[in-house]
């Protein structure tokens, strides 16, 4: 029996969303480089044929993960209420995301700074331009309730810390202790100790901290 247009429709969004999470899952496991087209379809279990259909070729594939990333990334809800509250939320949202898509966060590190790629992710920031003063304008006027002598600088510091968490995740994975980072960001800024801790699926920790870089990008990142 012949599928519907609708149903047609279904299967080829479906194809494309296997292949782009192939794609990160193999960029994050091997480098961009160390990823191929062939290896790609082979895990999402699609025709070979359908990243040029879908995507046009590798370097469009590696811009469809980018922007995926940028759109998760200013998609993230916030939180209203007081400055205190709006900047619980973004350091909550912000480590909540760090800690469930893993893969995707060392896919885009290594796009970041491997020589290949940094055009693709330079190109992709200046498309996401108008949406990132938006967002550092929202943190500034965050900070200018709080009071802050220079709410530039902060919201700046504010980005660098979160962004460093990150990258940190990205590497290390979960032999980072993103729940006590969480809570020294709280105390950083005088906020009121959370109430519990974000339902992140991490190992028990046992003694001192040891950062081992288990699993991290396979891609050199100098």
């Amino acid at each position: 029996m012949a599928r519907s247009e609708e149903q047609n429709r279904l299967a080829r969004e479906r194809a494309r969303e296997l292949i782009l999470e192939s794609a990160i899952e193999l960029f994050a496991e091997r480098g961009v480089s160390g990823a191929s087209i062939a290896e790609i379809t082979q895990r999402a279990g699609v025709a070979q044929g359908l990243v040029n259909y879908h995507f046009g070729g590798k370097e469009q594939l590696i811009v469809a993960v980018i922007d995926g990333w940028f759109d998760a990334l200013f998609g993230l809800p916030s939180v209203d209420g007081t400055a205190d509250e709006r900047l619980a939320g973004l350091i909550d949202t912000v480590i909540m995301a760090t800690g469930y898509a893993l893969p995707l966060q060392r896919a885009v590190l290594a796009m970041q700074l491997q020589p290949s790629t940094h055009r693709l992710f330079a190109e992709a920031e200046e498309r996401y331009g108008d949406r990132a003063l938006v967002a550092e304008e929202s943190v500034r006027d965050m900070f200018r309730e709080r009071g802050a002598a220079d709410p530039e600088v902060e919201e700046i510091m504010l980005r660098s810390t979160l962004e460093g968490i990150l990258v940190k995740f990205a590497v290390y994975g979960d032999t980072f202790p993103l729940e006590e980072a969480r809570r020294w960001m709280y105390r950083i800024y005088a906020l009121p100790a959370p109430a519990g801790p974000l339902p992140l699926e991490a190992p028990p920790r046992a003694g001192a901290i040891r950062l081992r870089a288990i699993g991290a990008v396979r891609e050199p990142l100098v």
